[in-house]
Parts: C-alpha cells; sequence; structure tokens
C-alpha cells in the first residue's frame, strides 16, 4: 500500500530534508544525488559504500531519510538495517534495491524499514518514497504490495519464509557463493555460529549441499542464475 502525503508537512527546520545514500556502487550513488539534489526540497548529506561505514556515521550524520541498498559487501543492507535501528530506534530507512522478490521486502520491512522500492522504479517514485517515509508513514512499491497481498491470499507459504532474520542472511549468502568462514567475518560471528545457521538452513529448506540452497535461492527469485 502507498500512502502520500504533503511535502510540506514533511520539511525539516533548515528546508530540506537531509537524505544519507548507502550503496557500495559509486555511480548509483552519484546518479541518485544528481536527481535527489535537484529536488527543491530533498539534499544528500553523506554517501556511505557499506552497511559498516552507515552504521558507525549513522548518528554523527543524523539524517531525515537513510535509503539503503541490500546487496553490498560485508555485513549487507539486512544487518546493518537491524543494527542501525537497534542502536536508534527512530531512524527512518528506506530499502532501495534491487531484488524484486517478495522475500526482501517482507523481511526489510520485518526489519523496521518504513519503506521499500525497486531500482527499477521511476526517479518520482523515489522522491515521493522518502518524502512518505520521512513523515514516519510506510511506502510499499505498489505491484510489489499487490504480489505480497496475492501470495499471502493464494499462496502456501515458501519454506524460505520459515527461516529466521539471521538464518535469511547467511542463506542468501551461502547461495552467492560465501564461504562459512567469510560469513562468518562479515557478520562478526564466529565460524561455529554460522556452521549451526546452516545447519538449520539445510534442516528447513530440505537441501544437502550448497549446490542446492543456491538452486533454492533463484527459484525463489532471491539471486540471479
Amino acid at each position: 500500500m502507498i500512502s502520500t502525503v504533503s511535502s510540506s508537512s514533511t520539511f525539516t527546520n533548515s528546508g530540506n530534508l537531509r537524505i544519507m545514500l548507502v550503496d557500495d556502487h559509486a555511480v548509483v550513488r552519484m546518479g541518485f544525488r544528481l536527481l535527489l539534489d535537484t529536488t527543491a526540497d530533498l539534499r544528500v548529506v553523506a554517501e556511505c559504500s557499506s552497511g559498516e561505514e552507515a552504521l558507525a556515521r549513522f548518528a554523527e550524520i543524523n539524517p531525515d531519510v537513510m535509503v539503503l541498498d541490500l546487496s553490498m559487501d560485508g555485513m549487507g543492507g539486512l544487518e546493518a538495517l537491524s543494527r542501525i535501528l537497534s542502536k536508534y530506534p527512530a531512524a527512518r530507512v528506506l530499502v532501495l534495491s534491487a531484488h524484486e522478490d517478495t522475500s526482501h521486502p517482507r523481511r526489510a520491512l520485518a526489519a523496521g524499514a518504513l519503506g521499500y522500492l525497486t531500482k527499477r522504479s521511476a526517479a518520482d517514485a523515489l522522491i515521493e518514497a522518502i518524502r512518505v517515509v520521512a513523515a514516519r508513514k510506510m511506502f510499499l512499491e505498489p505491484a510489489l504490495a499487490q504480489e505480497i497481498a496475492i501470495e499471502k491470499i493464494s499462496s502456501p507459504r515458501s519454506p524460505v519464509e520459515t527461516l529466521t532474520a539471521r538464518e535469511f542472511e547467511v542463506f542468501v549468502m551461502l547461495a552467492r557463493g560465501k564461504s562459512v568462514t567469510e560469513i562468518a567475518e562479515m557478520l562478526f560471528l564466529s565460524p561455529r555460529t554460522i556452521g549451526t545457521h546452516l545447519y538449520n538452513i539445510k534442516q528447513k529448506l530440505g537441501a544437502g549441499n550448497a549446490a542446492e540452497l543456491t538452486l533454492i535461492a533463484i527459484r525463489n527469485g532471491l539471486i540471479e542464475a
């Protein structure tokens, strides 16, 4: 469902909404900055290339809205989202992701994001989404909202939905070819803990090896073949 608000109700004292961009692609950030900085009531005040950097700088920047990518090296967007909202519960986060499946928006919104938009969306949708999230209202891309609603009514629950938030993150990393050791380093956990998550993931998804996990991820639209 999409919410709309008057732009005048979301202005800060300076007349601009202060935006923090978090994406590991410099060219993508540059494109978003050019768009947002030429919009009357928006201003990009910080760019971060990783979840770790966003977490470290959030208190210093204190943005009105953080626009966050999910697929980044290191801890990744979902982990960054979880940690930032744990430390700063009032943070307003709009996820802007290339993922067009329904699992990622479900997870992001469950973790506390106020909005989810795919990168294929039109520029005016991004501007509207930022204004809505700044007003502490929820924004979900209409096509995704419809798909999620249809799934909820008509489709049996996917085994992927039974994964915990941590298991889901580890699952996607494994499906992308990351090793247990690499994932442990990225999430600041022990390899033994990741190994336990891996065991639980395989049990829940009925997978015997990494190749089967990758196939399940592809079938669920979580990664590209």
